[in-house]
Order: structure tokens, then sequence, then C-alpha cells
């Protein structure tokens, strides 16, 4: 190892891409950016409408949970990002920050510096938002935001219906007060994907001190007593091994923690299972595992024909179950498609609606570990689903309210027959076995290297693992406790947070 960068990267995902991007901004930086997957250049990435087609395909990473007894045994899809952009490049370019409550939780939780005041901050940065700057909202930023969209006229009909049954009308969803319906706001510009790739990564690709290599899977990190110095990757059936000054994770919620783990980071039990050797027993490393579970119901769609271009789920919303809730617990996505199981169950025939609300404060908890020492084996991902009642019975209220919407009069010209779960279920039971049946994934796994000063945290509130030197953790993995909505935006705030700290500390 003879060359030595500044700074190695360890993912160019939604993280990953801001990193390099505001590292190398400083010429007297050396970065290097590693992605397992493949440049971005599938048409497919970039059109919006066509992110479906991602799933399962060679930019998904593809992996699946340990059978779940929550959902009936069933092994649950995770679809993540395996090219450039990471799954900025394969999600559907919601853009939702959370709640304020979420950053002060954090904070409160002995976060130093992660609170909403700072938070916000690192959200105006990142922005270049449609309408321009104001007290909520950046113009300045890589990443273009957008509430403007193609709509079809089923879109303003349920949030008509969603205003009949209850809820305010929320112009926007993003500037502090969350409760209510209104439209989401996407990573779209000129109709096509901002993904951090095409944000933040291919406009300074021609940086001579930024060098971003695909097909480089990392495979270890490399420390020499409590430091780390560098990293192993194999690239084209050849290992190589890279000196950096500081080594930086941005694999992602799954493969931070598994790196970390074969690289004899965790814990230390765990590691002797596998024959590794126990470089730093760290108990926290791949548990606080948490994801957003999404439970619908779908109808017919009639009396409306899709627009050319027209983004399928632009309505989203928020609510507390329990006024005495500090914050929103659920969430809602009203999409003019079908989307059953992913989307694989969709009717072959005709058009159709989803309904879905989301747990936005799970109590149950998982964690990800090693199958094996193989760094090619994909690693056991049990996220533990429903393992708390209190999980199921806010479900179950969601799922309520979602039929209430559809069953509006604003939603009589276009709500067919119910078709998922079927009309005649009506009670409480027969609601939880349709969540056992069919609750999936909303893809936002968080919190397996989590930030803080408790036992179980794996970084502290620098993103620095603890008792390692020159060794961070910037991802969505560091969330001590997951946001309120979808956690692709505050990933991005995190990493430009993380780009900050990293500043500082030279």
């Amino acid at each position: 190892m003879a060359h030595t960068y500044d700074y190695v990267i360890v993912g160019a995902g939604s993280a990953g891409c801001v990193l390099a991007n505001r590292l190398s901004a400083d010429e007297g930086n050396e970065v290097l950016l590693l992605e397992a997957g493949e440049p971005d250049e599938s048409d497919d990435i970039h059109v919006p409408t066509m992110f479906p087609h991602l799933m399962k395909s060679e930019v998904d990473w593809d992996y699946s949970t340990v059978p779940q007894p929550g959902l009936n045994g069933r092994e649950e899809y995770w679809p993540r990002g395996k090219t450039l952009g990471g799954s900025s490049s394969i999600n559907a370019m919601m853009y939702v920050r959370g709640n304020p409550w979420d950053y002060d939780r954090w904070a409160d939780l002995g976060n130093d510096g992660w609170g909403w005041n700072e938070m916000s901050s690192c959200f105006k940065r990142m922005e270049d938002f449609e309408d321009g700057e104001s007290v909520h909202h950046g113009a300045d930023g890589p990443l273009h935001v957008e509430q403007e969209h193609p709509y079809g006229d089923v879109t303003d009909t349920l949030i008509d219906a969603s205003v009949e049954v209850g809820f305010d009308q929320n112009e926007d969803v993003n500037a502090g007060q969350q409760e209510g319906m209104g439209y989401l706001h996407l990573t779209v510009e000129d109709g096509e994907r901002q993904s951090t790739a095409v944000a933040y990564l291919h406009p300074v690709l021609d940086r001579s001190n930024l060098t971003a290599e695909t097909g480089a899977r990392v495979t270890r990190v490399v420390l020499e007593g409590d430091t780390a110095t560098g990293v192993t990757y194999v690239q084209n059936g050849v290992t190589q091994d890279i000196a950096a000054e500081e080594v930086v994770l941005s694999a992602g919620a799954i493969d931070s923690p598994k790196l970390l783990l074969l690289s004899g980071v965790g814990p230390a039990t765990h590691l002797e299972e596998h024959g590794i050797d126990v470089e730093h027993d760290l108990p926290g490393v791949g548990r606080n595992l948490q994801d957003h579970l999404v439970a619908s119901s779908a109808y017919e769609c009639t009396g409306s024909e899709i627009n050319p271009g027209e983004v399928l789920c632009q309505v989203t919303g928020f609510e507390r179950s329990d006024p005495d809730l500090p914050a929103p617990d659920l969430q809602y996505f009203l999409a003019r498609v079908y989307f059953m199981n992913h989307g694989f169950d969709n009717p072959e025939e005709g058009e159709g609606m989803t309904l879905s609300t989301t747990l936005l404060h799970p109590e149950s908890r998982g964690r990800v570990t090693l199958a094996s020492d193989y760094p090619f084996d994909d690693p056991v991902i049990d996220p533990n689903y429903l393992d708390e009642e209190a999980d199921m019975e806010r479900l179950v209220e969601g799922l309520k309210r979602t039929r209430e919407i559809a069953h509006a009069s604003a939603l009589d010209g276009h709500r067919g027959r119910e078709v998922w779960p079927e009309e005649e279920i009506g009670s409480d039971d027969d609601l939880r076995q349709h969540i056992h049946e069919t609750v999936q994934t909303i893809y936002h796994p968080v919190g397996t290297c989590k930030m803080g000063d408790d036992e179980m945290a794996v970084v502290d509130d620098r993103l620095r693992i603890h008792g390692l030197n020159s060794l961070r953790v910037v991802d969505a993995s560091v969330m001590p406790r997951i946001t309120s909505g979808n956690t692709n935006a505050p990933t991005i705030a995190i990493a430009e947070k993380a780009a900050d700290l990293l500043k500082e500390a030279r």
C-alpha cells in the first residue's frame, strides 16, 4: 500500500456521492470512492416512471430477510441500489425530510449537534428547490427537488377524499408542519431522476483529486491496532489493498455493519462463531435494525386514464393516532396505481389505486449478522417485524383510515371494487390477518451502526467508531431512531453534516 489517500469512501450511494463531492472540493484532499456496482448508465434509472423495472435487476442487490414470524413466515424482499447513486438510483424519488422532533430526539439521546436547528441547515444547503429559496427551503444546492409534476385527475381527488374524512390539506410536507395530506416532493428535474450520482458525483468526476472506481467490492477494513489504515477490495477478480488516512463506510444499513463484522469489529461471540479474529469487541454492530412497514388497500380505478409521464404516487400525508404523541406516527401514500407485493402481484388487467399506511416509529428491533466469513455471501437480515404488538395495532388503525379515505364520496367516480383486501373484510382480526399476509417493507432500513454514547452505540456524534481511530460510518445505519418518513433525504443530510465534521477534523 504505497500510495495513501486522504479519504477512502466505501460505497457511492446516497451518502457516499455527497461525501465525494464535498471532500474533493478541497484540492488538498485526495479522495478515492469505491462502488461495488457498475456505472448508472441504464436508461431505466433516469426515467422516473421506470423505477419498478429496477427491482431485481442488475442494479439491485436483491436481498431477502430470513422468514418472519410476524409476516406468516414470509421472507421479505429488500431491494438496495448496486450502482452509482446506490438506492437513490432505484428508489421512487420521494423527498421527505422527516419531523423536527426526530432530530431533536437524536440530540436528546446524547448526540450533540444533530438537533433540528443544525440539521435544517443541512437540508437547505443540499436543496435546489423548484420554488426558490424560502424560510424552509434552499435553492443553491446540488439536489433538485420539485413538487409540480404531470398530475392526473385522480390525484387531486385523492386529496379531496382525505380532506373529506378529516385530514387538513398540507401545502408543503417539508415545511416543518407534517400533519395533513399533500403532494409529494420528488428528486426529479426536467423529467429525469436526480440521484446523488447525478446531483453530486457526475458534475465533479473531472476533479484531478477525485478517483471513482466501480465494480470494486470492499472485503475488509485494514486495521493496525486500534487504527484503520485502509481497505482491501476486489475488482475484476484482482485483490487490491489501498491505504488511507481516513476510512469512511457509506455502504448502507446492511453492508456497513457487514463490512465491520468481516473486519473483526463487532460482537465478539458472533465473530468467534465464524472464525473471525476479534479486532475490536463492539456489541452494537448490526443491532438496532429498524424499518418502515407499509400496509395497503387496493381498488380498481375507473373513469380515468393515466397520462404520459404521470408520476403515479404523488400524495403523502401524516397523522397522529394519539393526539398526545409528540409527532405523527402514521404516514400515508395514495397512489394512482396498483402496488401489491412490491408490484409483483398486481392484477394483469385494468387500472388501480393503492392507499397505504406506514408505521413511522416501530418498536420492534432487528439485526444484521454474518452468514459466514466469506465476504461475498449475503448477510443474514432479520428485521423482527411485528415482534411488538403495538406495531400491529397502529398499522390496523392506519389501514382503517386508508379504507375510510377510499370510500369517501369524492372518489365515487373513480373507486371500483376493493381487490386487496376483499370487500367483505371488516373486523380488526380480519385486518390483522391481511397485514400478516401482505404487509411489506417500504425500503427504509436504518440503525445498524447507531450513533450515541450508550453501550450499544457504534459511532459517536462525530460518526467515529467507538474505540477506533480513522474509521467512520456515514449512512442511514447511524440513525439511532428512524425518521418520520422516507429516509433518503435524511441520509443525504447526514452526509452533508458528516462532510462538515470531517473537514473540521483535518
